[in-house]
């Protein structure tokens, strides 16, 4: 497939892609006019790259594990260095930490949810709460504009 299919089916512009490239991270073949051509594949591994480089690894450590998302079970490094390894466990860190503030938040919006549709089924008015802007006590009110003297 050439970038710009891959671009639009990971969600990721075509210059990223191009960097990706440039870093080592995915290859393309060229077609005799040039352009590039990339193997399905790269669909899982461009959204895998992404994903990594969300949980803040840079670059030159996510080219070294690339290998480990194509065989899980055969996890070794013969170049593993103590800097890569230190990086590693600060980032694993960094994920347990951002996975739990993510489990709160979502804890926290599913509790408002059940909380708002649990006044709504109250009230027997489905979805009253959630149009209009909540006054002192939580209702919806309509938004009111005056109309214009004429």
């Amino acid at each position: 497939m050439r970038i710009g299919e891959l671009a639009e089916r990971t969600g990721t512009s075509r210059r990223l892609l191009r960097y990706y490239e440039e870093q080592g991270l995915i290859v393309s073949d060229r077609s005799p006019n040039g352009y590039r051509d990339y193997d399905e594949f790269f669909v899982d591994r461009v959204q895998q790259i992404r994903g990594l480089l969300d949980a803040g690894l840079p670059t030159r450590i996510i080219k070294q594990i690339l290998p480990c998302l194509n065989k899980p079970r055969i996890i070794h490094f013969p170049d593993a260095t103590p800097e890569m390894l230190a990086t590693l466990e600060h980032e694993l860190d960094r994920m347990t930490e951002r996975i739990a503030c993510l489990a709160r938040n979502r804890d926290a919006v599913a509790e408002y949810l059940d909380e708002v549709r649990r006044d709504d089924r109250a009230d027997g008015r489905p979805g009253a709460r959630t149009a209009g802007r909540p006054d002192r006590e939580g209702a919806a009110v309509a938004d009111h504009v005056p109309e214009k003297a004429t």
